[in-house]
Parts: structure tokens; sequence; C-alpha cells
């Protein structure tokens, strides 16, 4: 089990598998008002840096579950590192379906919705492990001005325009699936930049690293022209947030 070894190669180098700064994650900790002891569920955990630094800072507890080996194995040694190991735990499977045995204060899925089938299904799911109380974190991305034509959507990696919907928009439909905002954390173009210009040196270092390997042409293209792509798309276009909600 493991996502498209793609994503194995251009994000190795990262902590954060998402457009989102330390400095942001932090942010978005502190805007919880997390407490000390308080049970936290990462479906799609990455390298695990948002538990490993709440465990650090507010003494929470965290499962994270990923199907990334490498992320999960990162997760665990970026545990050891900042002394949280006791604290933290990372699962490698498949996170669709996962519902924790005992009840969480959070439940989040930050950047990874797919798992059940877009935003609603994701919600319905970590629903299912959140105590009386407790808050859902869902990460997404949206528009930050609506995209002129189906190209410059796809330009964005999007399939097409409706995959993804205004801030207003996004913000109305969780109320709609019955369920208060309570607190958001959006990236802007630097989070962007870190997140996506990361991958170009990781990228360039690989391909000198493994000049033989099957997916060089792959990871070549990306590289040609991705940096320009990214500028005049993604950059401009796509904004992602962390939102935090309450049920009704």
């Amino acid at each position: 089990m493991d996502i498209p070894r793609i994503f194995n190669i251009t994000e190795s180098a990262h902590r954060i598998h998402n457009p989102i700064t330390p400095e942001k994650l932090t942010t978005l900790g502190a805007a919880l008002r997390l407490e000390a002891g308080a049970r936290v569920l990462d479906l799609g955990s990455g390298s695990g840096e948002m538990l490993c630094t709440w465990a650090r800072d507010h003494g929470v507890i965290g499962t994270g579950i990923d199907m990334s080996q490498l992320f999960t194995e990162q997760a665990k040694l970026r545990a050891v590192e900042l002394g949280v190991a006791d604290r933290v735990r990372f699962i490698h499977g498949d996170a669709a379906g996962y519902v924790s045995d005992e009840k969480v204060s959070v439940a989040a899925c930050v950047g990874a919705t797919w798992i059940a089938g877009g935003v609603a299904g994701t919600i319905e799911l970590l629903a299912r492990s959140l105590r009386t109380g407790g808050i859902i974190l869902v990460g997404e991305p949206y528009w930050r001005q609506l995209p002129p034509t189906e190209d410059v959507a796809k330009g964005c990696l999007a399939n097409s325009i409706s995959d993804f919907l205004l801030l207003p928009e996004l913000l109305a439909s969780f109320g709609h699936l019955g369920y208060d905002v309570v607190e958001m954390v959006l990236a802007d173009q630097d989070s962007w930049d870190r997140y996506e210009a990361a991958k170009w040196l990781t990228m360039r270092r690989w391909l000198e690293a493994n000049p033989e390997d099957e997916l060089v042409k792959e990871v070549r293209a990306q590289l040609t022209s991705g940096p320009e792509r990214y500028a005049a798309y993604t950059r401009e276009y796509l904004g992602w947030g962390v939102f935090a909600l309450m049920p009704r």
C-alpha cells in the first residue's frame, strides 16, 4: 500500500505536504485552544508535522494514518526528534473509512478529502470519531478568483472549474452540511511558494542521483514546466485553507 511514487519523490523533503507553513500550523494550534491530553485524529497525516508539533507545544495525544510508507516513517522519526514519540503514533495504512476506537477532541483531514469522496463524505467520516463538543478540521482548496476558462482551471491541476468553490461559497457549504465554521487559517501566496517551489530542488537533486530511473522523464517534465505553470495558474487562482467545524 502506498501513494503514487511520483509524490514520494517530489515531496520527499517536505515536512508539510500542503501549502501551509510551520508558522501557520502554530497559529492553527493556538486558535483551536488545544488542551493538554486532548486526543487528535489525523487522517492523511503525511510526515506528521501537525501532530508532532502540537504534541510538543500543547501536550495533545495523537494518531495519524497515511498511505505513504515513506511519509509515515518520516513522521515516526519526527516524533522522536521532538521528544513526543510517547504521545503520538503513526500508522501506515488506508485512512479511508478509519474510525477511532476512542472518541477524539479533534478529527482532522487536512488536504486529503479524496479519502471519502470529497468534503461532505470526509466530514461524515470524521464525525464518527468525534466526541461531543469536538472540532472537525478540513483542509481544502478554493478559488481565490474564478478561472476565466476551463484551460486555466486545468493549469491549476483541477479537472474543471466546478472542482472547487469560491471561499464564501465553500464556507456556506459547511453550513449546508449542518456545521458552524468556528475558525480558519488560510494559505497565502508565500505558503504556496514554500510548498510548490520546494519540490523543484528536490526533483533536480533526484534527477542527478537517479539518471536511469523509470520516472526520469516524468520528473524532468514536471521540473521543466512546473515553475512557469505554477506562477501563471496555481499561484494566482487557487487558495487553500484549514477550516474548523462544529456540528450545530
